[in-house]
This record gives structure tokens, C-alpha cells and sequence, in this order.
């Protein structure tokens, strides 16, 4: 599933392209816009959105969770999507966005997804607003709880992603999904300043199930980063502290040849 449109409709449920792959099979994206406002997202973009519009104009996708329980009926009508990759939330809006306090998608995208048999992956800036789904996540054996974090400093995290949740709030939510048996990751993409990433990994290593490391794309500020350095320290902590990582593919490239085996 996720590959063929209905009636000249894509899919609401669809295989990623590109980078965005790397992260995930399948997605779902529920909202159409993002009130976080970070000034790196690739998103207005990817949408051809100007990025104040893209900001203002969180909602709803249109009748996004009817979409996708007619979606899901009509690919599995035995109700069970055996074999199914989990499905990720979300890739150009977040789950867990101030809007989600009213209209609670998430909560009813994973209901749906469950329903039948469909694990899903949580990707959020939103921090503690996702928890209160946590007793639903992580019911099925594919679930996950991931966070973006680019900062451990509030004051380059409100310069960087002025409404989303700072980095504390995530870091407790990533903690509290660990206490609570909820496989967890960490997407460490984009890498803005890349000792703050480094320290990341130092110290929530005991709480997240597997890091992901990518680099900053789209941005004046990638030039001036050594991305060579940064790939080989980032590769040396995570083994000194014996975590399990992914490296994306554009981080990879800066390693020497066979310099990655993880």
C-alpha cells in the first residue's frame, strides 16, 4: 500500500522520496501547514508554500482521517495489513503541533493504523504534548517515539524553531517514552551546531533506542560547517558510548571509504 492513487488521488498514505527515506517506508502527513515556524524546514518548499503562509495556515488535511480508513479498507478488506512497514507521522507538518490540541489527529491516525495491524513512528518538535498518547503507543511492536533535536540551548532553539517545543520539553518526552517501554530515536538532522549534537548523544544515550545523524541542507550555514570533522566525531561518540545510530546518507559521504560500520 501507499503506491497506487485512487480515482486520480495520491495516496494519503505514501513512500517517501529521497532523503525522507532513509527515515521511514511509509508516512502520513495530517496537517497542512506548521506553526512551528523553523527556518530551516524544507517543507514550504517541497509544497511550493511561501514559509509565513506555510506557518499560519496549520489545519487539517481535508478530511484526512475519513481518507485514510477508506484508504485502508479498500487495500486490506480482511481488516489486517499483514506485513505492513510502519507508517511515519509526519514528514512536512508535525503530529504534535498546537493545532493537534484541537483537532487530535495523531491520536486518531494511530487508532486507524492499529486498527490494522500497522505500526507507527511519531516524529515531533511538539515535546510533552505528544505523551498524552503514550498509552496507545507503543501497543504494537513496529511503534515509535522520535524527536527532533537540534539544540540543548533554549535561546538557539527559540532563534532556530520559534513555536516549537524547547529543547527540554523533548527531552522529556523522550524520557518519559523510555520509562514507559516505548521504543525511542532521535533525529539529529539538521545539525546546526554540531557540538550541541554531540553532547546530545553524550547525554541521552541511555534513553534513546537509536540516533539518526544527517547533516543541514538548504541553508547558507552548511558551508561553513567541517562536515568531515563533524562525521568522524559524531561516529567516535557514538561508539564510545556505545549507542545504535544511523548515519544518512549525505553525513556518510564526508567519512573516508570504509569508514563506517554502523
Amino acid at each position: 500500500m501507499g503506491t497506487k492513487a485512487t480515482a486520480g488521488r495520491s495516496p494519503v498514505v505514501y513512500t517517501p522520496a529521497g532523503r525522507a527515506r532513509e527515515y521511514a517506508d511509509r508516512a502520513l502527513n495530517l496537517y497542512t501547514g506548521c506553526s512551528h515556524g523553523c527556518t530551516y524546514c524544507y517543507a514550504p518548499a517541497a509544497t511550493f508554500t511561501d514559509p509565513e503562509t506555510f506557518r499560519l495556515i496549520a489545519a487539517p488535511r481535508r478530511r484526512i482521517i475519513d481518507r485514510l480508513r477508506a484508504e485502508l479498507g479498500k487495500a486490506y478488506p480482511t481488516g489486517r495489513a499483514v506485513g505492513h512497514p510502519p507508517v511515519l507521522l509526519c514528514f512536512t507538518c508535525d503530529p504534535y503541533q498546537p493545532a493537534d490540541d484541537q483537532y487530535r489527529l495523531a491520536r486518531q491516525a494511530i487508532e486507524t493504523l492499529h486498527a490494522y495491524g500497522i505500526g507507527v513512528h511519531v516524529l515531533t518538535k511538539g515535546g510533552m504534548r505528544g505523551s498524552r498518547d503514550f498509552d496507545i503507543l507503543g501497543t504494537h511492536p513496529d511503534d515509535a517515539f522520535a524527536t527532533t533535536l537540534t539544540f540543548l540551548d533554549s535561546g538557539d532553539s527559540l532563534a532556530w524553531e520559534p513555536g516549537a517545543a524547547l529543547p527540554e520539553d523533548r527531552i522529556e518526552a523522550i524520557r518519559l517514552a523510555h520509562s514507559k517501554g516505548i521504543p525511542t530515536w532521535v533525529s539529529l538532522e539538521p545539525v546546526i551546531d554540531p557540538e550541541q549534537s554531540l553532547q546530545i548523544i553524550r547525554e541521552l544515550h541511555n534513553v534513546v533506542d537509536i540516533f539518526k545523524v544527517g547533516t543541514l541542507n538548504h541553508h547558507p550555514l552548511a558551508a561553513s560547517i567541517n562536515w568531515p570533522l563533524f562525521a568522524s566525531q559524531a561516529l567516535s561518540t557514538l561508539k564510545e558510548v556505545s549507542a545504535r545510530y544511523y548515519l544518512k546518507r549525505d553525513l556518510r559521504a564526508h567519512l573516508p571509504v570504509g569508514g563506517h560500520d554502523g
